[in-house]
């Protein structure tokens, strides 16, 4: 029952990490598109939040996953390598 509570909070955890990941790429095709300064520059606080966003998502990722084994799970390797991380 353990397991699979945390095998749902890994699931979870790249679900975000996938969302973050469409909405990243949304973000950065919009960067310095407008001719206004003050909505560049709100694209390019919402892009880093997403980018800290994404990389506190990993770390919360790697704490969930086992450490019974010195190699990544190949479960976690294919979703990071999904998104790209």
């Amino acid at each position: 029952m353990i397991e699979d509570y945390a095998h749902g909070q890994r699931d979870g955890l790249r679900m975000a990490l996938a969302i973050l990941a469409a909405e990243e790429a949304k973000w950065s095709a919009l960067l310095a598109q407008s001719r206004s300064w003050r909505t560049n520059a709100k694209r390019e606080v919402r892009f880093k939040t997403l980018q800290v966003a994404q990389q506190r998502i990993c770390t919360a990722l790697n704490r969930l996953t086992p450490k019974t084994t010195a190699s990544i799970d190949p479960e976690l390797a294919s979703a990071l390598d999904k998104i790209g991380l």
